[in-house]
């Protein structure tokens, strides 16, 4: 089996983040915005606790991200998680990726994948929506084999130090015994 039907599987036979993926999608189209995904940690931690055998991980964090430029206030962004947390009581974190270009110093985005291309680990830039068909699309920018070779990459596009602050900070070395480090 490839890597992109693993974790259209993997997801599919979890209820929490189908029910989160469904969720979201109805509220995308509710929005007309299509350019949208669940990714980082819903995707990443998914793979490297099937690949060590472990207990799933808790969704600490529900990342959202979507690209829209018509409209970009937080204040639009916590609505959207005001919104999903009526439907569910999951911990939902949305942000319009059209404006964090900004906080993150870099020229402006023009979509969801190409802010995910300058996030700081290659292994977080992994998402994942429904289609119309209600079917799983798996979005990664920087490809699956590096994800699923259990490794963490420095991703030159990023800021090397926010890089090391997050492996330093995040407790993927405790949990994940055969990950390795890679710059």
């Amino acid at each position: 089996m490839d890597f992109e039907s693993q974790i259209k599987q993997w997801i599919t036979n979890d209820p929490m983040r189908m029910k989160a993926l469904d969720l979201t999608a109805q509220m995308f189209k509710e929005l007309e915005v299509d350019d949208w995904y669940i990714a980082a940690g819903f995707v990443r931690n998914l793979v490297w606790d099937k690949l060590h055998g472990a207990a799933e991980s808790v969704l600490d964090d529900i990342d959202v991200i979507y690209y829209c430029n018509e409209e970009t206030s937080v204040y639009r962004d916590k609505l959207i998680e005001l919104a999903l947390a009526e439907m569910a009581s999951f911990p939902w974190s949305v942000k319009n990726q059209a404006r964090m270009h900004i906080k993150n110093q870099h020229l402006a985005y023009t979509s969801a994948k190409d802010a995910m291309s300058y996030w700081p680990e290659l292994q977080t830039a992994i998402g994942v929506k429904l289609d119309e068909r209600g079917d799983i699309v798996v979005e990664s920018v920087f490809g699956l084999p590096c994800l699923f070779n259990l490794t963490v990459n420095y991703n030159p596009k990023a800021d090397e130090s926010v890089f090391m602050e997050r492996v330093a900070s995040k407790p993927w070395f405790n949990e994940y015994q055969n990950l390795s480090l890679e710059l």
